[in-house]
């Protein structure tokens, strides 16, 4: 006996629903396995130390591990293509920075399209670069650092992490905001460049303020200013670059991201839960110590300052004439 028309269509119709509900019901009850964030540079660096806390803190939250996976190489190209390339289920995560913006421009030719093939979860912070020396070094202020260069083009050396991450192009928007020729030295981390830097085989270099905080704090480098509008709370008395070079700003900004076409439910629960984080004192605390500020917000208003950094730091990508080592 066969089955009235409408019937069927019903059941077929019922049928082909069946996998999206599953998919939704499983979105809704996300996590139920352990979730990796992947950082695209070795440990021990500012985006290592923001992705660690926040993975304990993702773990304590919904009760499964956030685990850290460290995918070192191509200036984080790497790790944003494992990401990229990963199932967009909510399970490989992205702690983004800010060269992930600046790569969409110093690299001619990519894997991948990062405004369109990564997508935003939630700002976490901003955190300002410090513009810093060894301690021996004869300039003791931004003035006194431009005078001197002025008057030895070229002779400073300026270490880096590597050509194009933010330590680079902070330092190039400084040359040619204050109009000094600076040397740059890559090295392939920002560990061994502050280990040259405190040794004095570099003078000068723009680093991540968690990064190098500590050793200012115990008198091994010097610390002339900091790169963002504002200064930071966590160094009060020291002077931002703009106080002498106005207009000059510069600061990586993080977040955490996933492969396009994640269900939005996921991202939205990420991003509810990192922003409640984002609220709470210890949290706030945990980042002025580290010198960063906060910075929530929704998974569109972090794509749009993604589009800003991105087109802000290709102009000066553009202005250097920066290739990728």
């Amino acid at each position: 006996m066969s089955l009235p028309r409408r019937r069927f269509l019903q059941l077929t119709a019922g049928a082909a629903a069946l996998p999206l509900v599953s998919h939704i019901a499983g979105a809704q009850d996300y996590p139920t396995r352990p979730v990796r964030i992947i950082v695209g540079f070795a440990a021990g660096g500012t985006l290592d130390i923001i992705a660690r806390m926040w993975g304990q803190w993702l773990s304590e939250r919904f009760g499964q591990p956030f685990v850290v996976e460290n995918r070192p190489g191509g200036g984080g190209n790497i790790g944003t293509e494992a990401v990229v390339r990963a199932p967009p289920d909510g399970y490989t995560l992205l702690l983004v920075g800010s060269p992930n913006m600046i790569n969409a421009t110093l690299y001619e030719k990519l894997n991948l399209n990062f405004i369109r093939d990564i997508a935003p979860i939630a700002s976490t912070d901003r955190a300002p670069l410090l513009m810093e020396v060894n301690p021996a070094f004869p300039a003791k202020s931004v003035p006194e650092f431009i005078a001197y260069a002025k008057a030895n083009p070229g002779k400073i050396n300026m270490a880096s992490a590597g050509t194009g991450t933010g330590q680079h192009v902070a330092g190039e928007l400084f040359k040619m905001m204050a109009g000094v020729d600076m040397t740059h030295v890559p090295y392939r981390s920002a560990g061994p460049a502050l280990t040259d830097l405190i040794g004095g085989q570099v003078q000068i270099m723009f680093d991540a303020l968690p990064a190098s905080i500590d050793h200012v704090r115990a008198g091994r480098l010097r610390a002339l200013a900091v790169t963002t509008a504002t200064r930071s709370e966590a160094l009060p008395d020291i002077p931002t670059v703009g106080d002498f070079v106005p207009g000059y700003e510069a600061s990586a900004v993080h977040g955490l991201g996933a492969p396009k076409d994640t269900p939005a439910v996921i991202v939205d629960k990420l991003n509810k839960a990192i922003n409640s984080a984002l609220a709470e004192s210890k949290t706030k605390a945990r980042l002025a110590d580290l010198g960063l500020t906060v910075l929530a917000g929704s998974p569109a208003e972090f794509g749009k300052l993604i589009a800003e950094e991105t087109e802000k730091w290709g102009k000066v990508v553009k202005f250097s004439g920066a290739k990728p080592d």
